[in-house]
């Protein structure tokens, strides 16, 4: 009875999900693309969907407002993870700020300021020395982002980036990873609006292959 219970409430929440989010007629290698790679997932137990973004990127800025608007109606069993992509010599500053704030703790808190101060008050990215006096008038003291952004882990974690990027044959920002097989974007699905429909989509696909009633003995 039990395992029945759990079976009907699990469809439910599926139903109310595809209520929510109708579906949609995908077409692979158009509105998305398989990877050839599959990325393993950071998130157990979700469906996690990998923000792939640089700090130095206007879009990725300004798709910010309509992210954090899916956020707050994404299904409970999605997660959401931001890594930053390395593309070229100039995007790895970007890529080891983003994961020296991670390292002290404050991303969450400064991940949407720190955007705004590149993008609109022209932060000089690429400069360790001004970014970190940004950061140190948000409470973080100047030495100890300095040394965060050169901690081993932090180029490990830049370096790791930089090869998932290259495994998933990444070529502009922004962009998600869904379920670490699925790669859609703006780009690709022409605009903002509509990527966010196919994330929804692909979504639902994978919580209904992942649905399985379990049949109770009577």
């Amino acid at each position: 009875m039990y395992k029945n219970a759990i079976n009907i409430i699990t469809n439910a929440l599926l139903v109310s999900m595809l209520a929510v989010y109708p579906a949609l007629a995908l077409d692979e290698g158009i509105d998305y693309k398989t990877v050839t790679a599959p990325q393993l997932t950071e998130t157990p137990g979700k469906i996690e969907v990998v923000e792939l973004f640089w700090y130095g990127c206007p879009h990725c800025y300004h798709i910010e407002p309509e992210l954090q608007k899916w956020l707050a109606n994404k299904p409970n069993n999605v997660a959401l993870r931001r890594m930053p992509s390395v593309l070229g010599e100039n995007w790895i500053m970007g890529a080891k700020v983003f994961y020296a704030a991670e390292l002290l703790g404050v991303i969450d808190k400064l991940h949407v300021p720190l955007f705004e101060a590149i993008q609109e008050e022209h932060l000089e990215l690429n400069d360790a020395d001004k970014v970190a006096d940004w950061f140190a008038t948000h409470g973080v003291p100047k030495n100890d982002f300095l040394n965060a952004l050169n901690a081993f882990v932090v180029d490990l974690k830049v370096r790791r980036a930089s090869q998932i990027g290259s495994e998933l044959g990444l070529d502009g920002v922004p962009s998600f990873l869904v379920d670490g097989k699925y790669l859609t974007s703006p780009s690709m699905t022409g605009g903002t609006e509509n990527a966010f429909k196919v994330i929804n989509e692909l979504i639902a696909q994978i919580t209904a292959s992942k649905t399985v009633t379990t049949p109770t003995a009577p």
